[in-house]
């Protein structure tokens, strides 16, 4: 089962980077390309995966850069972070899976449920306007603020040593990883609520990382099809995130492999909350410039 996982997550990221070249070939050649210096989209794909390797995540970082330095529109960051984060977590979740030993049901039935989640979350996302995006988008900061916030405080249990899940307990992780799966397609991350979830069960703490970086890997693509398809995204960040993202990776999984992350992890609640309220601001600013149109179409 394991290898027929990692195939289908290899057929996935190829067919990804497919439909990112043809749309980067259409908007070059008809020169609709979105605006973005190539440098800092390089440098924040480095270092956004290089960080979600090590458990912090990729999400908050990009959309802290993407938002505060303008490189993308606020209504695609959702599908941005998506599309651009689905190559350099399948090269993690290839590394991880076969580096920790979770329980095969407990582990895949896990992964299933949030591609479920993904599907049905990314249906409804890709269609939001830009002033709901804005909204959800700063609650979900918020959220993932919380959770990252509540681990360093020792809020959360601290896990247990269980390899695998049954009964209630698993059941409690499939709906909790469904949810976790829908929430990820509006930006939010899986990781720090995963990690949550897991610790919660009673499970070994390091067998989130299996979970959450496989839970990814293929509710990335389940999201992407769609996001990809509606134009719901930067296709210029999405590319080279996704093309130079995987260095990051390699570099945290083989090199450096662990980090003192406490510190980081109190700039990225800091990070979370600023941006989250520049985006109710900007929500705000939305609504405003909406009612002046129809002012003067009234006007008119």
């Amino acid at each position: 089962m394991l290898k027929v996982v990692q195939i289908l997550m290899i057929v996935l990221g190829l067919i990804i980077l497919f439909m990112l070249s043809k749309d980067l070939s259409k908007k070059l050649k008809n020169n609709t390309l979105e605006k973005g210096s190539p440098l800092a989209l390089s440098f924040i794909g480095i270092i956004a995966n290089f960080f979600d390797t090590l458990g912090i995540g990729s999400f908050a970082i990009e959309t802290g850069f993407f938002k505060n330095f303008k490189l993308v529109d606020d209504r695609l960051i959702p599908g941005t972070l998506n599309v651009g984060a689905t190559i350099p977590t399948i090269v993690e979740a290839l590394i991880f899976l076969t580096a920790i030993k979770v329980e095969p049901i407990t582990l895949f039935s896990m992964i299933f449920s949030s591609v479920l989640g993904a599907i049905f979350g990314a249906a409804i996302v890709s269609k939001l306007n830009k002033r709901a995006i804005q909204i959800s988008m700063g609650f979900a900061l918020i959220f993932v603020a919380i959770f990252i916030l509540g681990g360093l405080l020792h809020l959360f249990p601290a896990g247990g040593n269980l390899k695998g899940l049954t009964g209630i307990k698993l059941i409690i992780a499939l709906i909790g990883n469904f949810i976790i799966g829908a929430l990820n397609t509006l930006g939010i991350g899986n990781y720090a609520p995963c990690m949550a979830l897991v610790f919660a069960l009673g499970m070994d703490p390091k067998v989130a990382f299996p979970i959450m970086m496989g839970s990814a890997a293929l509710l990335m693509p389940a999201a992407s099809f769609k996001f990809i398809k509606e134009e719901a995204h930067s296709t210029k960040a999405s590319f080279i995130i996704g093309l130079l993202g995987p260095i990051g990776v390699l570099v945290a999984a083989f090199i450096v492999k662990s980090l003192p992350l406490g510190t980081l992890k109190w700039v990225v609640v800091g990070v979370l909350i600023y941006t989250s309220i520049a985006m109710f601001k900007s929500a705000k600013d939305t609504k405003k410039n909406i009612a002046a149109v129809d002012n003067k179409k009234i006007a008119a």
